[in-house]
């Protein structure tokens, strides 16, 4: 059994954050990990992408297109940019937080009206998530990362409460943070969970 995970987004959203807790509860549930990423200009909110392979063994740990079977999206945009590494089978869990770069904004490029749509179009399983909404709610678009690991906890190859309790690790001795983050990644995983369906 192998699972290729590829975690995508711009600078500033926790995709490495996010890529670093997946691999990590992996080697403590007994798997093999491995982890690479591109930060592109990410302090500048370009794109960033992480790539994690679990495996009992992984022999190699580069993921290239078509092999992907789990898309997790933290911007709507780069949900459908990446897409194409989805492998058949695979599915796509997609932030429906558009953040429109200075190159739309300027009218050089455009944003795509239905990011979520268009990959559905193109016969990819996508899971819209209104992380940045949820986020805000709860007083902190920081917990975005956290509401898509909920929002994925179900699709992994481990217990979803392992996964919580790696995200919490970042928090220890912070128990406000704790309790937001407990409480953001509730909320993601509520929203994927079979009984939302």
């Amino acid at each position: 059994m192998m699972m290729n995970i590829l975690v995508v987004g711009i600078g500033g959203q926790g995709v490495m954050t996010a890529a670093d807790v997946l691999a990590r509860v992996a080697l403590a549930a007994g798997w093999d990990a491995s982890k690479t990423e591109i930060a592109g200009m990410s302090q500048r909110g370009g794109v960033v992408s992480s790539q994690v392979r679990i495996a009992r063994r992984v022999l190699a740990s580069e993921i290239v297109p078509g092999e992907v079977d789990l898309l997790l999206a933290l911007e709507a945009a780069e949900g459908l940019r990446w897409c194409h590494w989805i492998a058949p089978g695979g599915r796509a869990i997609v932030n429906t937080m558009r953040a429109v770069p200075p190159v739309v904004s300027s009218g050089r490029a455009r944003y795509p009206d239905d990011p979520v749509g268009d990959m559905r179009r193109l016969g990819v399983t996508a899971q819209p998530v209104d992380a940045g909404g949820i986020a805000v709610a709860l007083g902190d678009v920081r917990l975005t990362n956290t509401v898509m690991l909920g929002a994925a906890a179900e699709s992994l190859p481990f217990e979803g409460d392992a996964l919580l309790a790696q995200v919490l690790q970042n928090f220890a001795g912070k128990e406000k943070l704790r309790r937001l983050n407990a409480e953001a990644f509730a909320a993601g995983r509520a929203v994927t969970s079979p009984v939302a369906a």
